[in-house]
């Protein structure tokens, strides 16, 4: 629901219960990033719905991941349900209209929605090594090979590329070495292993052509609309890895892609990593220098980035520092860590006096969440507990049928629902090393050749020069004799030769026992 510009998020309440105010966010600090945290089964995944259709019917495409397949019916009109009727009249939200998002559904795997693909170019070492877990020797050969793919002019697309310019660097290591630097045969085979498991975990669906174009998660409707595009990742979450990289991948495409434009009036693009811890999970510091890089920058491109996630200690404090916009549902506070978390929680928001914010975040109902946004100059707002606004799409899933007729429907229809294979790395350097096999037994052929014409012959029985012949020794066991068939002329020099050295041998002996019988 948009209100002057602003996006209506609900209605915050006093302590004794009474309504208090409307809440908003205002759409020109849409891209000063945001956070939604909350513990399962509080409401993370309804406002998340809430801020897309907010955003799309203010004309922000809006690009997020559907973990849990209940995001889907976002695409289809809501349905008038007495608990969704009566949180609207609580917080005075009419009318109450139900509508449907336009949305383009999006996945990895090409089964529920378009293939959605890059190249191994594009992903480049860095979140490459991350995707296989590469030691710091690993992701330097990792850096060689797209150092030499760029001098050798061998595109790098898909994984059989990657697999081919590394056998061809563990074939010609000592050369390169003595070029790039080490490059280890063991670190070669480590990274070929890694490519295996990718290639078992169905990576290979990601990497290829055609690959994703960016402004085809950046289109509006005929009406002004922001088209959402939804990513089903209930199977690619079976590979948390991949769907962390995938999505720090696309964070980092835009970044390059897009200009800047500054402080706009609203978003060019608002992005929701749902699932968010999964991207700092185990991730070195040039990997969370990287995404706090991204985050901080990305702004200043028009895009908006909002992590969703349990727990506000899953991300880095450098990150955390970056979002303005705030959305906290209840958590737990059972652990010592979720303690910590709840702590941490409170002390991020603007305080309220009319109540201790701390206490709140453990009594928080499902709907319910404390809520700071950006106004005036870009100064947070003072913490207000909030009653959430229903969404005016359908909760729940959408069934297949319905998700199949919105898939053959989209704007993006046929356009990346087929595998493209050009010539790349590996048509490359197959060929290469074809050429340079028929080169081998051309010069093989012709040394041969002129071998012959030189007036060497043989005859049957005496075999050839390029053969060893072996012999059998007296015990039966076989043993290479070094011996090589020769032409007849130098058998016969060899014969004569004995035989004076036989002749020369016996006169000698006699002539030696004659003078001791004298």
């Amino acid at each position: 629901m948009l209100v002057d510009g602003k996006l209506f998020i609900g209605t915050s309440r006093n302590p004794d219960d009474s309504l208090n105010k409307p809440e908003y966010l205002e759409l020109k600090f849409g891209n000063r990033h945001g956070l939604v945290t909350g513990a399962t089964g509080t409401g993370k995944t309804v406002t998340l719905q809430i801020l897309a259709e907010s955003f799309s019917e203010a004309g922000v495409p809006v690009f997020c991941a559907d973990i849990k397949g209940d995001l889907s019916g976002i695409a289809m009109k809501g349905e008038a349900k007495d608990f969704l009727l009566k949180r609207a009249e609580t917080i005075g939200l009419s009318p109450y209209e139900f509508r449907a998002s336009p949305v383009i559904f999006w996945d990895l795997y090409g089964e529920q929605g378009h293939r959605v693909r890059t190249t191994i170019a594009e992903m480049g070492p860095l979140l490459l090594s991350r995707l296989m877990d590469a030691s710091e020797a690993q992701e330097g050969v990792l850096n060689i090979a797209f150092k030499i793919a760029d001098q050798g002019g061998l595109p790098l697309l898909d994984l059989k590329d990657l697999q081919a310019l590394l056998n061809y660097m563990g074939e010609h290591a000592s050369e390169l070495s003595s070029q790039f630097g080490l490059v280890s045969k063991a670190s070669v085979g480590s990274l070929q292993r890694g490519l295996l498991i990718l290639e078992q975990q169905g990576a290979e669906n990601f990497f290829g052509e055609p690959a994703l174009a960016i402004s085809d998660i950046m289109r509006t409707t005929t009406d002004g609309r922001g088209m959402i595009s939804v990513l089903a990742a209930d199977k690619l979450m079976m590979n948390p890895r991949l769907y962390a990289t995938f999505l720090l991948w696309l964070l980092s495409e835009l970044f390059e892609e897009l200009p800047e434009v500054g402080d706009p009036e609203k978003p060019r693009l608002v992005f929701f990593f749902d699932e968010a811890h999964l991207l700092f999970d185990d991730a070195p510091k040039v990997l969370v220098d990287r995404i706090e890089q991204v985050v901080r920058l990305i702004r200043s491109k028009g895009v908006g980035v909002y992590f969703v996630t349990q727990n506000p200690l899953d991300v880095p404090e450098t990150v955390l520092a970056q979002l303005g916009n705030r959305v906290q549902h209840a958590l737990r506070a059972y652990t010592p860590r979720e303690q910590k978390a709840v702590k941490t929680a409170a002390e991020t928001f603007r305080p309220n006096p009319a109540f201790d914010c701390e206490t709140a975040i453990t009594t928080l109902g499902t709907g319910e969440a404390l809520v700071s946004t950006l106004e005036g100059k870009g100064i947070p707002s003072m913490v207000e507990r909030t009653l959430v606004r229903p969404p005016a799409s359908r909760l729940g899933p959408i069934t297949p049928a319905e998700r199949q007729q919105l898939i053959a429907v989209s704007p993006v229809s046929g356009v990346y629902d087929k595998d493209a294979d050009r010539e790349s790395a590996y048509e490359i350097l197959t060929e290469r090393a074809r050429k340079a096999a028929e080169a081998e037994a051309a010069r093989r052929a012709e040394e041969e050749k002129q071998e012959r014409a030189g007036g060497r012959w043989t005859l049957p029985g005496f075999g050839d020069e390029s053969e060893e012949g072996t012999k059998t020794a007296k015990n039966g066991t076989r043993r290479s004799s070094g011996y090589k068939r020769e032409s007849v002329l130098e058998a016969a020099m060899k014969s004569a030769a004995r035989s004076v050295a036989t002749s020369v041998g016996r006169a000698l002996v006699r002539g030696i026992l004659g003078s001791l019988k004298r």
